[in-house]
């Protein structure tokens, strides 16, 4: 299935329209939900994660349509990933928390569209990584 990259670009914009601390809001989550992945970010303040998560994501919508680029950026911060250890288990984890994050924000413009393109989407993401 092609990525409807229309629909992940304009939601997003929404959801940051919404929430602008999206990212904080997602480490929230993540560290609620699975408390044992906060040690693998000790290197970074919590500001500096967050802002280094939302450069992440924006670069990523920017580039929905750039496969080329995607593959070469997705596979080298994947590299660093691995560094850090990251298992396969935790991308689950992150995705799960990022969905959740975005229908929140989106509230009642989330729908079932949006969910599986944003779950395709984060899927590619993550094929590339731990490629």
């Amino acid at each position: 299935m092609a990525l409807d990259v229309d629909l992940l670009r304009g939601n997003f914009a929404l959801v940051l329209g919404r929430n602008p601390n999206l990212t904080a809001r997602f480490y929230d989550v993540l560290f609620e939900r699975h408390p044992e992945a906060k040690p693998l970010f000790g290197r970074n303040s919590r500001a500096a994660q967050e802002q280094m998560l939302a450069g992440a994501l924006s670069a990523v919508m920017d580039h929905l349509d750039n496969a080329p680029w995607l593959t070469e950026t997705l596979h080298a911060l994947g590299e660093k990933h691995r560094g850090y250890g990251v298992t396969p288990e935790m991308y689950g984890w992150v995705g799960d928390s990022l969905l959740f994050v975005l229908a929140e924000a989106s509230g009642p413009d989330w729908t079932p569209r949006h969910q599986a393109e944003w779950a395709e989407a984060y899927g590619v993401v993550v094929a590339l990584m731990q490629s």
